[in-house]
């Protein structure tokens, strides 16, 4: 039997570095990070809750190797392989992560044509099957960004991530711009997407109903810490 941790966070800590005044300014360091141990002992959903500012969005970038740290984070007992799409993230503001500019079906095909996955009929299909899993009608490729409500921009961000069927999604703040309706619905289709495909879920909140609600277990941050699970 492998008890290996699904996630394990080990001995993490990062220090963002600023200067007042600019470039010619004092520095300072502000540790936000503070040897920080985790376990997501399997593949369920996972809840992080904490006040703003405790380093829970910092911790999500180190998990998904968006910024640098001290200490090792791995994924089943190996370090992560960004060439793999094992880590994918969806953000606080679904407005601000897609393009104006251009159409549903495009901004969800983009991450598949990087990858150079499949020719452009594979591509197209896969599309529509992950628009099905989220919730949204395929017709909705034609449309733009502000035709949308801030629940089905999320719904597409959603789509972005898995369509590269990683093996983890991070869920930052995803339900906080939203109304408490659209916001319940995210939530739902979380758990559907856990139940149907196995999913892992790491969702971080400073709601801590929507934690109770949505997640298996559950860890407090603060400060940089965890202050209890």
């Amino acid at each position: 039997m492998n008890n290996t941790p699904f996630l394990s966070i080990r001995n993490v800590s990062n220090i963002y570095t600023s200067r007042k005044f600019g470039l010619l300014g004092k520095k300072e360091e502000k540790n936000v990070l503070k040897n920080f141990d985790l376990e997501m002992t399997n593949s369920g959903i996972f809840g992080l809750t904490g006040k703003s500012g405790c380093g829970k969005t910092t911790l999500a970038y180190c998990i998904t190797g968006l910024i640098d740290y001290d200490g090792e984070i791995l994924f089943s007992g190996d370090k992560l392989n960004r060439k793999l799409n094992q880590v994918q993230m969806v953000f606080q503001n679904p407005g601000l992560s897609l393009n104006p500019l251009k159409k549903i079906g495009w901004l969800i095909e983009e991450p598949l044509v990087i990858h150079r996955f499949g020719n452009t009929k594979e591509r197209l299909q896969k599309v529509d099957e992950i628009m099905i899993q989220v919730g949204l009608d395929p017709s909705y490729k034609s449309r733009r960004v502000h035709e949308l409500s801030g629940g089905q921009k999320q719904r597409i961000c959603i789509a972005r991530t898995l369509i590269l069927n990683p093996s983890l999604l991070i869920a930052d703040e995803a339900i906080s711009s939203l109304d408490v309706s659209s916001g319940a619905q995210i939530l739902n289709l979380f758990s559907e997407l856990h139940e149907t495909t196995g999913l892992s879920i790491f969702f971080i909140s400073h709601n801590k109903d929507a934690v109770n609600y949505l997640c298996d277990s559950i860890a407090v941050m603060e400060d940089g810490k965890i202050f209890k699970n």
